[in-house]
């Protein structure tokens, strides 16, 4: 990437994420709560380990641990032989201890990296550390947003969801770019099954930007630490999905470089994210790491997992997933994208592939199906139980039962907007698949009733035949063929 791809005025932009991923357990990283606490009462998922009560000592989650390793394998991480946790002190409502026991200085993951791609361009985004830590509780805030409610509530049911934290280097020159990367990273991690993109807050992000003069970083796009330790930097907080990301810092990308260019220095700020607004606003002066004065946590020993990487099998990634469907089914890269965009789609895309044609499930799949879901605004999830009826109706095209433009147009529809099995659509609207004597009749029907349309095809006219195979197709309630409609009306023509 130039210099000139980033650069806006005789400024770019330096962006760094924080992560903060909810992994999907049963309980909580420290102890037996439960973690599904979406449609539950405030404070009914609490217990005196996670609201810090004295006396009462963490426990570590097994599965929280085996899911931060099948994060470091999937992003090529190293994993030390020996992780250690710590005590994060700060003052927070929603912090029940007052402190947060996160990891410091021998994180379970160091040193990954993430391709993704950018407007066609394949980049490598490092990976600084991604480690363990429980989340905080939540605030709810009464009557406004975070500047102007009446009051604010805590809600404990969050403290103690166990978190893995992905810290990047400040490989981003665009907001476009941290999109781009977010999307991939999430898909990877449903991958994984250790994270569930639909429940509320399941992924966080807090970035560092700061602005730097373009003339300082090279053709490649790097720029020196003594650069960036030059800069001041803000960190925005409260963004919760790709977009808000991508508007978030567009805008304080802009801000930055207004106040530079009008000679006022950038404050080195924690900045909040307010998505009503579509702007940043101040909150605090940014902390420094001897602010939170870590220090281990003595009541969680030591814990060894070199041996984890080992143990632990993780699934094909993406990735892979989308070259082995471009080389083992044939589909083209847009095709192969599309059925590999979630796990679930792409599992089901194998399911029908195993037992029908790879290139009609394609169609059927990633563009049929998936493209009626997005207009519905719908997932292939939210038709989860429902999947073998999908294949019914693909398994009745494959056999010649109904033809493609029904299937398409009418059942397929009325399966999403009814909830009807294909079978009783295809009964209720008669829309089985014509006989070969039902259409050779209305073929017969066509010529006689259209002399000028007759006419006209005798003397080169393209659009007559287009003409007649209408009318057969009227005829026959769209249950022929309209390839073996254009072939009979040849045929018959010539005759």
């Amino acid at each position: 990437m130039t210099a000139q791809a980033v650069q806006q005025g005789d400024l770019a932009v330096v962006i760094g994420l924080e992560v903060h991923v909810q992994l999907e357990t049963e309980t909580k990283i420290f102890c037996g709560c439960s973690t599904d606490v979406a449609d539950d009462e405030p404070n009914t998922h609490t217990c005196p380990v996670c609201l810090g009560l004295p006396g009462a000592l963490p426990v570590l989650n097994e599965g929280a641990v085996e899911a931060a390793v099948k994060i470091g394998k999937a992003i090529d991480a190293d994993i030390p032989e020996e992780t250690t946790f710590h005590r994060k002190n700060y003052f927070y409502p929603d912090l029940p201890k007052g402190f947060q026991i996160t990891q410091y200085d021998a994180p379970i993951c160091q040193d990954g990296s993430l391709e993704v791609e950018v407007e066609g361009e394949r980049r490598v985004v490092g990976i600084e550390r991604a480690h363990l830590e429980e989340d905080p509780g939540s605030l709810q805030h009464q009557g406004g947003n975070i500047d102007t409610a009446e009051y604010t509530l805590v809600n404990y049911n969050r403290a103690g969801v166990p978190l893995v934290e992905i810290v990047t280097e400040p490989d981003f020159r665009g907001a476009e770019e941290v999109r781009a990367f977010l999307a991939k990273l999430e898909e990877v991690l449903e991958y994984l099954g250790i994270f569930d993109s639909q429940r509320d807050g399941s992924l966080r992000i807090d970035a560092n930007l700061s602005v730097v003069p373009a003339e300082e970083m090279d053709d490649d796009g790097t720029i020196s630490d003594e650069t960036l330790a030059a800069a001041n930097r803000t960190e925005v907080k409260n963004i919760s999905s790709h977009k808000g990301a991508e508007k978030a810092l567009a805008y304080e990308a802009t801000r930055q470089k207004n106040a530079v260019q009008r000679g006022r220095e950038v404050e080195q700020e924690t900045r909040h994210w307010d998505e009503s607004r579509g702007i940043t606003v101040s909150m605090r002066s940014k902390e420094e790491e001897k602010d939170y004065r870590y220090f281990r946590e003595a009541d969680i020993p030591p814990l060894q997992v070199s041996d984890w990487k080992q143990k632990l099998d993780i699934p094909e990634l993406p990735d892979a997933r989308r070259e082995r469907f471009q080389t083992e089914y044939d589909l083209s890269e847009e095709a192969a994208s599309k059925l590999t965009s979630t796990k679930q789609v792409a599992d089901f895309y194998e399911d029908v592939a195993s037992e029908y044609d790879p290139d009609l499930a394609a169609t059927w799949v990633a563009d049929n199906l998936l493209g009626e879901l997005n207009y519905r605004d719908m997932e292939i999830t939210d038709v989860a139980d429902r999947l073998g009826e999908f294949k019914h109706l693909i398994e009745m095209v494959a056999e010649d039962e109904i033809t493609t433009k029904n299937a398409e147009e009418v059942v397929l529809r009325e399966m999403l907007d009814e909830g009807e099995d294909p079978e009783t659509i295809i009964d209720r609207e008669g829309l089985g698949k014509a006989d070969e004597g039902q259409v050779e009749s209305a073929v017969t029907e066509a010529i006689e009733e259209n002399p000028d349309a007759v006419e006209d095809y005798y003397e080169g006219e393209g659009g007559a035949l287009n003409f007649l195979v209408g009318q057969v197709m009227q005829k026959t309630g769209g249950s022929a063929d309209p390839g073996s409609v254009n072939q009979m009306l040849r045929e018959e023509l010539e005759e």
